[in-house]
């Protein structure tokens, strides 16, 4: 993993942690992640975009030329 995503990884890693699809429904951080569920916070959705996009730009080969944006 880069470290550029790493911080945002690990803030949906504990956003996904203290909702309640783990909490309550005993899912696992994958099964929560993927989908648009109620019972995940909006943070957490935005957190998981950010992070979406910030893996991306790692491959897009203008923001490597340009860096990764964000965290």
């Amino acid at each position: 993993m880069s470290k550029s995503c790493k911080g945002l990884a690990m803030e949906l890693v504990k956003c996904l942690s203290e909702s309640d699809c783990v909490k309550v429904e005993k899912r696992s951080f994958r099964e929560c992640a993927g989908e648009k569920s109620p019972s995940i916070s909006t943070e957490c959705v935005g957190l998981r975009e950010t992070y979406f996009n910030c893996k991306r730009g790692q491959v897009d080969m203008r923001a490597r030329i340009r860096g990764n944006k964000g965290y």
